[in-house]
């Protein structure tokens, strides 16, 4: 944890809003990449699993995201067949979905919690069961730079539409209240559900992206001391002549871009001394939101641990208002 402040005064980071450029062909791009996703899409599968976690009902997770590509997860949810809201997870970096019952604090709070693997990476500090069958060109070791200098060829391209296909798929689930589904996740995972909230349209009913990754990529490539943000500024020290080319990739999935167009409630988190995503980048994507109902939780003196399970309390209590509970 870092044990200063890493970014503007609080007073400057509420008013900061950078002047971020999409791209004008952001609405094709992702309409062509989740289209075809959908088009490729196989079945769900979900199968029972026995374990320790007895209390809860938990289910392994097969679905198709980008490419047709299979997805593991894990879905856990009270016994019985009552029809409930659903919070979906996505996983912080370097992360996967786990072991089988690690994760059930939604569930135990009486949703329908379903844990996306994340493809090519699980093996960090949880563990992960999906592959990424996609090579890319040369890349600075982690996942931030594969396919970089297209954005067609990038790996938050895939992983972006993994997201947003699992909203797809929640909302078919038996004993999922489809009108009622929320996304969510820390770091990594609070970038990719401000991407699903964007990207899945009225399908996402609530946003609770927590000290979120992906954001404001200009300023954050060049003022973060910690990776993994690192890895880009490592990768253009070596190709010193694709800035533009990388700059623009990142644009397409960019979290205070895509904010943009979420108008469904949200509930965000920052740390101050947060080293790994500047409050900054937090605060642009929260600033980015079209919803008329959004709020930020400041925690002034934790780094990237945010709020921790505290904050989790909060979120709970902001969802069942939301969600009539």
């Amino acid at each position: 944890m870092a044990q200063t402040f890493t970014d503007l005064p609080l007073e400057l980071l509420r008013e900061y809003r950078p002047a971020l450029t999409a791209p004008a062909d952001l609405d094709a791009f992702w309409g062509e990449t989740l289209a075809a996703a959908r088009e490729a899409a196989g079945p769900t599968v979900l199968t029972p699993v026995d374990g320790p976690v007895r209390a809860l009902s938990v289910h392994d997770l097969t679905f198709t995201g980008f490419g047709g590509d299979e997805i593991r997860g894990w879905v856990v949810r009270p016994h019985g067949d009552e029809v409930l809201p659903a919070v979906i997870e996505y996983i912080g970096y370097g992360g996967g979905r786990g072991l089988p019952g690690e994760r059930t604090n939604w569930a135990a709070a009486g949703y329908v919690h379903v844990i996306m693997d994340t493809r090519g990476q699980g093996s960090a500090w949880s563990v992960g069961e999906t592959p990424d069958p996609h090579g890319s060109a040369a890349a600075f070791p982690g996942v931030m730079t594969r396919g970089i200098r297209d954005p067609r060829d990038y790996y938050y391209r895939r992983l972006c539409t993994d997201a947003v296909r699992l909203v797809d798929e929640v909302g078919r689930m038996p004993g999922v209240d489809a009108s009622r589904i929320a996304v969510t996740g820390v770091s990594q995972g609070g970038g990719l559900s401000i991407a699903a909230a964007a990207l899945a349209g009225d399908a996402v009913a609530a946003a609770l992206p927590d000290v979120p990754f992906l954001c404001d990529f200009p300023n954050a490539i060049v003022r973060t001391p910690s990776a993994p943000f690192t890895e880009i500024t490592r990768f253009l020290s070596v190709h010193r002549d694709d800035a533009a080319r990388v700059l623009e990739t990142l644009s397409y999935v960019d979290g205070a871009i895509l904010a943009r167009r979420i108008t469904a409630p949200a509930l965000f988190s920052v740390a101050l001394m947060d080293d790994v995503v500047l409050p900054s980048g937090v605060f642009a994507a929260f600033h980015a939101l079209a919803s008329d109902d959004a709020a930020i939780e400041v925690y002034p003196y934790n780094g990237h641990e945010g709020g921790g399970y505290r904050h989790w309390m909060r979120q709970v209590a902001w969802l069942d208002a939301r969600f009539a509970r």
